[in-house]
């Protein structure tokens, strides 16, 4: 009974368990990522994970799902300050060279994300549609085939610079972008 009732007087447990979920992907890897380490990080009992997700894959599955819509949202909050195809360019460069996406622990995610969906199907799902709502913010302003161009682009460029000795900056970023969304 008191186990219950500690359920009941904390609503935020599912989301705690989630969030440390990410945080455990993003300190150990997916491969290191296991109950007893998420329930540490999300300091709730063990018997508290698997009571909220039946099993790790659901709860990892859970939490990239999370990751890409609040990527997602970022992203699609940035572009939406658009109002034309220059400033649809200038949103893609501060995507690419700011903090919308490109931050050091989405990447780590984003590479943990794509090698899992790479062996599960359902999160492979996922990745469909975190690519598929970034072309449809990207195609506001750019054609079908440009706008999965910049979309490659964006997390390509984010990728190559956080293990690049010598990244890009936001000029040379500039050209690049200016280059794809100008040939079109």
């Amino acid at each position: 009974m008191g186990s219950e009732a500690g359920k009941r007087n904390d609503p935020a447990r599912r989301q705690r368990i989630v969030d440390a979920t990410l945080e455990a992907i993003a300190q150990f890897g997916v491969t290191g990522t296991t109950h007893r380490r998420i329930a540490g990080i999300a300091q709730v009992p063990l018997g508290s994970v698997t009571y909220y997700f039946e099993t790790l894959d659901a709860l990892i599955t859970a939490a990239f799902l999370q990751l890409a819509e609040q990527s997602s949202q970022d992203f699609a909050a940035r572009m939406a300050q658009a109002t034309d195809p220059s400033s649809a360019k200038d949103a893609i460069i501060d995507i690419i060279a700011g903090s919308v996406w490109a931050t050091p622990r989405t990447l780590l995610l984003s590479y943990e994300l794509y090698a899992f969906a790479a062996r599960h199907p359902p999160v492979a799902a996922v990745m469909r549609g975190w690519m598929g709502k970034s072309r449809a913010a990207l195609e506001r302003y750019f054609d079908p085939l440009t706008s999965r161009a910049l979309d490659a682009l964006v997390e390509g460029i984010g990728i190559h610079n956080s293990i690049d000795d010598h990244p890009l900056d936001r000029d040379a970023i500039r050209a690049i972008v200016d280059r794809i969304a100008n040939s079109a």
